[in-house]
């Protein structure tokens, strides 16, 4: 695509003019091993994105959440994470099997900052600590085992800008209702108040009652 007036960024060089080096308390603050206050994070997190990339660079980033604590430290350098049922699309797990690299960011609601962590993912189809990884009479049928290479936290400017986390700024009918876009976008022969059914009160009772 062509922009009018496009100026490109095409070196490292070129970036670090514009972007200056980190201050050396953000150049050096990935460790390799959990700490408590890690422990701590992961304890009270129900929510993070995975972001992977398949060997030939396409990328994907997937929503992962449960109740408080869902992801399991089994050691100072590996954690996981369980898998409930979705859309079967398993596109970063796809991804996955020819490209280990994952990305996650963990989030606390109503903090700004963020716990980031790299690693190399590995599916599992069993393990002993499914077992305490069942929500809701839930066992998964899969986990996903991260090798820890890389953890920091991230500071808050980006939910700060964005107001994320301040309700007066909240406008969830800014947009089309789920069951909408479903109509217009994916399920164009479904009735729209059938649609609205599915994704109504009943969609969250059955998260975890669906198996893949």
């Amino acid at each position: 695509m062509e922009i009018p007036g496009l100026v490109e960024v095409t070196t490292y060089d070129e970036l670090r003019e514009i972007v200056p080096q980190p201050l050396a308390a953000a150049a050096g603050k990935e460790r390799k091993e959990l700490h408590d206050l890690d422990r701590d994070w992961l304890a009270a997190s129900p929510f993070c994105l995975i972001a992977t990339s398949a060997a030939d660079g396409t990328c994907d980033v997937s929503p992962k959440g449960d109740p408080a604590g869902f992801t399991k430290v089994l050691d100072s350098t590996t954690i996981a994470i369980p898998e409930r049922a979705g859309n079967r699309r398993v596109d970063g797990f796809a991804n996955i099997l020819s490209n280990p690299h994952v990305g996650l960011i963990y989030f606390l609601p109503g903090r700004g900052d963020t716990l980031r962590i790299n690693g190399r993912a590995r599916i599992v189809r069993e393990a002993p600590f499914f077992d305490d990884m069942i929500v809701k009479g839930n066992r998964p049928q899969l986990a996903l085992l991260v090798e820890i290479e890389e953890i920091f936290h991230h500071c808050s400017k980006a939910f700060l800008r964005s107001q994320l986390w301040k309700p007066e700024t909240w406008n969830p009918e800014a947009v089309a209702k789920r069951a909408t876009i479903a109509k217009a976008l994916e399920r164009p022969n479904d009735d729209l108040a059938t649609l609205e059914d599915y994704y109504g009160p009943a969609y969250e009772e059955k998260i975890y009652k669906v198996k893949y």
